[in-house]
């Protein structure tokens, strides 16, 4: 027959070790759901070809733009969804 507080003592330990495997679980899913590479989401009125792929989106007040893998940066109205203007990046260096 075991002693009170040894009979205790291995309980408590039994719980930790419970949690620390439960804690450990929740965090690694939780890592894993964060670091997913996730997809831009465009507002409905901006349509590209489906050849463009899109690297980046940023929204001005009354404009968005959308940086592209074949560097250019397309800047479109935020109410009609048309292109205002496009300007292709100079990749050399000098």
């Amino acid at each position: 027959m075991e002693p009170a507080n040894i009979k205790f003592l291995r309980i408590l330990v039994t719980i930790l070790t419970t949690v620390m495997i439960v804690g450990l679980i929740i965090v690694i899913t939780l890592l894993v759901i964060k670091l997913q590479p996730s997809k831009i989401q465009l507002p409905q009125n901006i349509i590209l070809s489906k050849d463009t792929k899109v690297i980046s989106y940023s929204q001005g007040i009354d404009w968005y733009a959308v940086t592209t893998s074949d560097n250019k940066i397309l800047i479109f109205d935020g109410l009609t969804g048309k292109m205002r203007q496009e300007i292709l990046i100079d990749t050399k260096s000098e």
